[in-house]
């Protein structure tokens, strides 16, 4: 009796190197359908923002061209996630479905789904873990509950716990007849691209890597929050879209970097990541609930919201920030955590306003690390300092202290007579009157010390 074919199924994890997923399917001689399907269900979140659209497209093409290389190809279908993958096993005769575990409500709504679909027919479905993370959720809790809470904890056992061994790339590979497919999509085709995105596909991924563990990873621990210096490896959008491997890259930068700073910091970076996805595996309903209420009443105001969205609040190193947004579907780190503060604890809006605004254009946005990072920054999440605050100007004078980073976002303030090196971040302070009225900037949207005391009375003391 022939072997039967499986499928495999991607999601997150749109590579050829250290793919468990693709290596279960492609195991053995009955043949590998290498599927994806343009979802249905993730266009009616919302959650198919142009920026991601375009950078997935860069992923399906470089992905299909690694796949022809061996002698496959990748196999793409529109529509119900469910039902396209139990027709291409169908057609295919296939037995198995291979799948990425997911962390989110609807990734575990879809494996439900698919696996009752599944047997139904008398398939199975394969789920497997650790192939978005680098630690599969729930491998590492606490005594008496299914989570960490708080990072610290989470990291020592993180890093004590042993990762799986990295998997070479398949070699041959061979698709089963009937396997039809659409077109794979092009990022010319999708409109409203941020005019900076970056490229996508595992090949740029993997080249970005290897620039970063060469030389740059050594000064991470020095440099990672200098908002001009742009030091970060710039790899946030391929962990989450899977061209890199999350376990690749902790073992490879553990060794690049030795026992140094560098080293050690990105990888404690990497580890965060894996903390918000074991927190929302565990509290799915964190995507769009406080996990940490403070019973807020968050304030109403349209012009201010609009105001920090379009780079317009009149503070410069917010405005910089949420410009190379708009620009570049990307935020450095420290320009994420100051925005958010910005729009949360200053203007004391809702952080679910500022987490979506994120998702309509950040090429790396997902569930688990945008919605928890805001709620940290909100202080109804994971922060042990629920009521901190971050300052912008006392964070533009420790990260962007000549303004090197706000003149390149906000050039209108560049060049600016009275206004060079770190008088950039405070124009309103320019003298005379006449001069600041000629600038093409508005006055900030509200007072510091007037945001901090409302703040302050709404959450009840500090």
């Amino acid at each position: 009796m022939p072997a039967a074919p499986s499928v495999a199924l991607f999601t997150s994890d749109l590579r050829v190197h250290d793919n468990p997923v693709l290596n279960a399917a492609s195991k053995g001689d009955g043949g590998v359908v290498p599927l994806f399907v343009e979802d249905d269900g993730v266009r009616a979140t919302g959650f198919a923002a142009p920026n991601r659209r375009a950078f997935l497209a860069d992923c399906l093409t470089d992905l299909d061209e690694a796949l022809r290389s061996r002698g496959g190809r990748l196999v793409v279908r529109t529509g119900d996630v469910v039902e396209q993958t139990a027709k291409a096993a169908a057609a295919a005769d296939a037995r198995d479905v291979h799948i990425a575990g997911g962390v989110s409500a609807y990734a575990h709504r879809r494996e439900e789904r698919l696996r009752r679909a599944l047997e139904a027919d008398g398939r199975r479905l394969h789920v497997h873990d650790a192939v978005i993370t680098a630690l599969a959720p729930g491998t590492v809790t606490p005594a008496g509950r299914d989570h960490f809470a708080v990072f610290t904890p989470y990291f020592r056992r993180w890093q004590a716990e042993r990762h799986r061994d990295v998997l070479r790339a398949p070699g041959r590979l061979r698709v089963p007849d009937g396997a039809g497919s659409r077109p794979v999509p092009r990022r010319r085709d999708v409109p409203g691209v941020s005019p900076g995105l970056a490229a996508g596909g595992e090949t740029e991924g993997r080249r970005r890597m290897t620039a970063w563990l060469r030389g740059p990873l050594d000064r991470y621990a020095q440099r990672q929050d200098d908002l001009a210096g742009d030091a970060t490896s710039r790899l946030s959008p391929h962990l989450h879209f899977g061209t890199l491997s999350a376990v690749e890259l902790v073992q490879r930068a553990r060794k690049a970097g030795g026992e140094g700073a560098g080293g050690d910091a990105f990888v404690r970076q990497l580890a965060w990541r894996d903390f918000h996805h074991q927190v929302l595996a565990a509290r799915p309903s964190a995507a769009h609930a406080d996990y940490r209420t403070r019973h807020d009443r968050w304030r109403r105001d349209e012009q201010e919201a609009e105001a920090w969205r379009t780079g317009r609040t009149g503070y410069p190193i917010v405005d910089a920030a949420m410009r190379q947004l708009a620009h570049e579907g990307w935020m450095h780190n420290r320009a994420r955590l100051l925005t958010a503060s910005f729009l949360t604890k200053t203007l004391y809006l809702d952080w679910r306003l500022g987490a979506a605004h994120f998702l309509s254009l950040l090429v790396d946005g997902d569930l688990a690390n945008n919605q928890l990072n805001w709620q940290w920054a909100a202080g109804t999440g994971t922060d042990t300092r629920p009521n901190r605050v971050l300052n912008p100007l006392a964070q533009a004078k420790r990260f962007d202290a000549d303004g090197a980073y706000v003149r390149r976002w906000v050039p209108e303030l560049a060049g600016v007579p009275g206004l060079e090196g770190g008088a950039v971040h405070q124009p309103w302070k320019l003298s005379p009157a006449a001069a600041r009225a000629k600038l093409d900037y508005p006055e900030p949207v509200v007072d510091l010390a007037d945001g901090l005391a409302r703040f302050k009375r709404a959450r009840g003391g500090d």
